[in-house]
């Protein structure tokens, strides 16, 4: 494929082996791994089959959705908005999606979720989602935030000094929000990483409220070939999260686009044969 995304083995502890930005890669155990496509679909329709759009769909099937759910879900980068439109897909009559960024809230708007702006001044994540579902909460949860999780709140600042002392790894305040949000005997899907150990979680609500909490690394050959069945058949074109195509030589650039949020980027797609334009 001209367009190479690569995901061969998330740090040591999952494999070890380092990512490929690059013309070429090594492929590790490349007779069962990769996924051959024989249809005529353009590269980027099924680029995000080797990461992102299986980790998302994962999400929203762990999160046990029912039709007629309504499903919560925190962070709207790109494996959000797969969670988004992978709980449609599974049934979810409604999805509300959680962010700050405006071009990800609107791009949620755009699959039919409503959307809460924490950033927002008087805006309580927690108060929102309880207006929306009568007091109850959202059937299903889904962090696709993780440990780098940003809070508005006291909390925020908190997660920051603990982690800035080495007294904690993660900053975990999404996941304290799901916990409290979600509603008595609903589901909390973690597709978000964490990486050590938590602070301030409140367990004891997660008991009492006897919720179910699935979680894990995506198991990409359970969902590689369904998914790309569903592409083919026209019921989602995963390209329209992408935001910036650009060259290997324009990448070091587009980190610092990325860390900072600049020009409404939302995901940016590598072609390491495409010459910059002059």
């Amino acid at each position: 494929m001209d367009i190479l995304a690569l995901a061969s083995g998330y740090s040591h502890m999952m494999g070890g082996y380092a990512g490929g930005q690059a013309q070429y890669a090594r492929v590790p155990f490349a007779n069962v791994g990769p996924l051959k496509i024989e249809s005529d679909l353009p590269d980027e329709k099924v680029l995000f089959l080797s990461d992102i759009f299986p980790t998302g769909y994962m999400a929203a099937e762990n999160a046990q959705i029912l039709p007629g759910d309504t499903v919560a879900v925190w962070g709207c980068g790109p494996v959000g908005q797969f969670a988004v439109a992978s709980a449609f897909m599974l049934g979810a009559a409604r999805v509300i999606a959680i962010d700050r960024l405006p071009e990800r809230l609107e791009m949620a708007r755009s699959l039919g979720a409503i959307t809460v702006d924490y950033s927002e001044e008087d805006v309580s994540v927690l108060t929102a989602l309880k207006d929306l579902t009568g007091g109850i909460g959202p059937d299903a949860c889904i962090d696709a935030v993780g440990l780098e999780a940003h809070s508005a709140q006291l909390q925020g600042t908190y997660d920051k000094i603990k982690v800035a002392l080495m007294m904690e790894t993660d900053r975990p305040s999404v996941l304290r929000q799901a916990i409290q949000a979600v509603r008595k005997g609903g589901t909390l899907s973690v597709p978000g990483v964490y990486g050590g150990l938590l602070d301030k979680v409140p367990f004891g609500a997660a008991f009492g409220k006897g919720i179910t909490m699935k979680m894990g690394q995506t198991n990409m050959h359970n969902y590689m070939k369904p998914l790309l069945e569903r592409i083919e058949k026209g019921q989602i074109d995963p390209s329209y999260i992408i935001s910036h195509r650009i060259t290997l030589e324009q990448a070091p650039e587009m980190y610092e686009v990325w860390r900072d949020k600049k020009e409404n980027v939302t995901k940016i797609v590598i072609d390491p044969w495409a010459e910059a334009a002059s």
